[in-house]
């Protein structure tokens, strides 16, 4: 079917070799009918008004199913990131307090002129939102407008142990009658193979700020986009970029700021990827920089987080001259040489 093709094409365009599970999703999405007839009942039949597609991070899902409506070519499709989209409803409820029935009227809202919504990241750990979004989500399909869900959880794991759990279970079991549920599997994040790629590529390749974003913005959604500085434990940091979960910081400012262990921490379970550029020789008069930089290699390595270093030509063997932290920083540069192979991604 030329539209999966076309599909595959754009991906590879985009940095992602599609393997044979995430080709099986781009087959099942564009289950269609392209002719001059084409319709939305094409793609969901009558008893299948939703589609839902989760897997773990970084498998392509997003990419996927952004690239696939893109190729529909249609104006009738809205995408929200699910933060964006709870943001939209809870505006349109306050908008229309003075309804009987508002949820019904922002559903008329988001459906109009509108036959697909895409919500990214479905993630639902509010119990506020969780009153309220399997109401609006059936409501929406109940206006004739199909919904496409991604997210990192099977539906019926969502929203686990949260307040009220079981009036959002109910339902999201309803909208599980009338919709597909697809599981995208993978032994790989697409996006660690990029990086690996890249690792492999790098060691005398100089990347400026305006490359390291490049390479951020084609691997990763960059939502909710944020500059300059994160909030963390209440503070303040410096930091290139942060959205959703990427956070990318330089070496030189990041950690001679005053963070600690639990700063270290904060970061480690909340960002899937740490990005960290703008490595400098450094000195013993620069100790406490190192110290804080030792403390975070720690704690990232025990968590597995996933880092790419921009080292720009250099190595980690040359970037401390002193002798005070000769021991601990062996052990790190063992550390540091591991979280750069495969075998620290994938295990």
């Amino acid at each position: 079917m030329l539209i999966v093709q076309n599909i595959i094409d754009a991906l590879k365009n985009q940095g992602l070799k599609p393997n044979s599970k995430q080709i099986d999703l781009v087959k099942k999405l564009c289950n269609i009918n392209l002719n001059n007839n084409f319709s939305m009942s094409n793609i969901f039949s009558k008893n299948n008004l939703g589609f839902y597609i989760w897997g773990d991070v970084g498998r392509g899902k997003t990419i996927i199913t952004k690239t696939f409506l893109d190729q529909l070519k249609r104006n009738d499709i809205k995408k929200f990131h699910y933060i964006d989209f709870m943001k939209f409803v809870h505006k349109e409820l306050n908008n229309n307090s003075g309804y009987k029935e508002p949820l019904n009227k922002v559903a008329k809202i988001l459906t109009k002129k509108i036959k697909i919504i895409f919500i990214d990241e479905f993630q639902v750990e509010d119990v506020a939102d969780a009153m309220i979004v399997g109401d609006i989500i059936q409501k929406v399909i109940n206006q004739g407008t199909r919904i496409i869900l991604t997210s990192n959880a099977h539906p019926l794991d969502l929203y686990k142990d949260g307040l009220q759990r079981s009036k959002f279970i109910d339902s999201i079991k309803i909208f599980l009658k009338s919709s597909d549920v697809f599981k995208l599997e993978g032994s790989i994040d697409y996006r660690t193979v990029n990086i690996l790629d890249l690792n492999t590529d790098d060691k005398s390749k100089i990347f400026n700020d305006e490359d390291i974003y490049n390479f951020i913005g084609l691997n990763f959604e960059l939502n909710n986009f944020q500059s300059n500085k994160i909030k963390i434990n209440d503070r303040k940091f410096s930091c290139k970029l942060t959205s959703n979960n990427i956070l990318w910081i330089e070496f030189s400012s990041f950690f001679n700021e005053p963070t600690g262990s639990s700063d270290f921490e904060f970061i480690c379970n909340k960002f899937d990827w740490i990005f960290i550029s703008n490595f400098k020789k450094i000195d013993d008069d620069s100790i406490d920089l190192l110290r804080r930089f030792i403390s975070f290699i720690d704690l990232a390595y025990i968590n597995k987080s996933k880092i790419k270093f921009f080292l720009n030509g250099s190595e980690f063997t040359n970037l401390y001259r002193g002798s005070k932290l000769d021991n601990i920083w062996i052990r790190c540069l063992s550390r540091l040489s591991e979280m750069q192979t495969k075998q620290y991604f994938v295990k």
